[in-house]
């Protein structure tokens, strides 16, 4: 027997057993995008490997080390998308979208890092991600933060996140906070862990989110961002964090937030969550308003967000969510003898042409009753309709109840439709 070859380390299946919970998630997310308006583009999976190192800083970890980068025939260095935002601003320059224009849009789709794979991170995963292009005051902040909200409504999780917001400032502002937070932290080197330590000399604000308790210790007498502050970085908070207020978001300010690539500023938030340990973010984003001219266009203000879709799926198991996604199967049509099978075929048909939307399995494969009858049970349909050749002489259907305890029925063929309706309705 030949050896079986497997899937990559960290790419990972989604089995049919998983794809209904990965739907209902994108349909949902899909409605509630739609209802603000916005629109979809979709990027190609592979970009110029110069377009990462110009957005997200050559001296970051993902360019150094988690992008899946390659030469292709021709000798260009390619790279699989470790994440859509370069991406978006890449096309949106590249086809003239974004140019003295306002643009709300949205994209969903596969990523590539290189990174130890665990529960909820894998080295191809799933970003959902908004970016939303010239618009600069904090109304559209707080849209974007509300529209997560709204996303957290519908997956019923809104009482297991909690928003944090902090600011980055101005481009000078960060600046100047970078240099007198590098002082600080080469004051107290022997304090910090390697990764500090080297982080300290190429993007010195990650060293605010290490997860060493020593390191976190000696940061505590740490300057705050809050202090080296513009006074219109200030403002715009201000402005945002009113909003908040008055549209009944919840949050709390946490000046130690920052985000782990270069072209953020002025406002950056994620929502957190204690329900999957150590993995806690589930949503990020922020203002990145310098990113569209580093990449070549025009001076144009925006805004975004990303959430990996693997970590969403992780916290609706854990927390036993999933009660509300649909069975792939509502009704199961059995069929007992060859003239049976001919007419189940025709019945379900009539029935996709009744019922739009309805899932309709028929049986196939023949086998005795109690074979396709537990099928019909495994399937997850509500209703089992059962026809052998009493039921196509006499023009009727019998209708087998699965999930209640509803007394089997025999229905004239032309009133099936009409009640499945009600019934699945309900």
């Amino acid at each position: 027997m030949a050896k079986k070859i497997q899937a990559i380390r960290g790419m990972n299946d989604c089995l049919p057993e998983q794809s209904g919970l990965w739907q209902w998630v994108e349909n949902n997310i899909r409605d509630v995008v739609a209802s603000y308006g916005y629109q979809e583009i979709r990027m190609p999976i592979v970009e110029s490997t110069d377009l990462f190192k110009r957005s997200i800083g050559e001296v970051t970890d993902i360019v150094e080390k988690e992008m899946y980068t390659f030469d292709d025939r021709n000798g260009d260095s390619l790279t699989l998308r470790p994440e859509g935002t370069a991406s978006c601003v890449r096309a949106g320059n590249e086809h003239g979208l974004l140019y003295n224009q306002q643009q709300r849009l949205w994209y969903m789709g596969p990523m590539f890092r290189h990174e130890r794979p665990q529960k909820g991170r894998y080295r191809q995963f799933h970003q959902f991600g908004v970016e939303v292009f010239g618009l600069n005051g904090p109304d559209i902040d707080a849209e974007v933060i509300l529209m997560t909200a709204r996303l957290w409504k519908a997956f019923g999780i809104s009482e297991h996140v909690t928003l944090e917001l902090n600011s980055l400032g101005s481009n000078e502002a960060r600046a100047n906070y970078r240099n007198a937070l590098v002082e600080y932290l080469m004051a107290r080197e022997e304090l910090l862990d390697e990764d500090s330590k080297r982080r300290m000399q190429t993007n010195p604000l990650r060293v605010l989110d290490s997860k060493n308790p020593q390191v976190q210790e000696a940061l505590a007498d740490a300057p705050s961002l809050m202090e080296y502050l513009d006074e219109e970085s200030r403002q715009h908070f201000q402005g945002l964090c009113e909003r908040l207020e008055q549209l009944g978001i919840q949050y709390r300010v946490n000046p130690r937030l920052v985000r782990g690539l270069d072209y953020y500023n002025r406002t950056v938030f994620e929502w957190v969550t204690e329900s999957l340990g150590s993995q806690g973010t589930v949503c990020a984003g922020g203002r990145y308003d310098g990113l569209v001219e580093q990449l070549g266009g025009h001076t144009t203000p925006a805004v975004g967000f990303a959430m990996g879709m693997e970590r969403l799926v992780l916290m609706l198991e854990t927390l036993s969510l999933t009660s509300a996604v649909p069975q792939p199967v509502d009704v199961y049509v059995t069929a007992l003898g060859e003239m049976a099978e001919l007419a189940a075929t025709q019945i379900s048909e009539q029935l996709r042409d009744q019922l739009p939307g309805v899932r309709v399995q028929t049986h196939c494969g023949g086998g005795n009753f109690k074979k396709q009858m537990k099928r019909a049970d495994n399937s997850g349909a509500a209703v089992a309709l059962i026809i052998g050749e009493n039921e196509v002489n006499e023009g009727v259907v019998g209708v087998k109840y699965l999930r209640d305890n509803a007394e089997q029925q025999t229905l004239p063929r032309v009133d099936l439709a009409s009640h499945l309706a009600t019934l699945l309705a309900k």
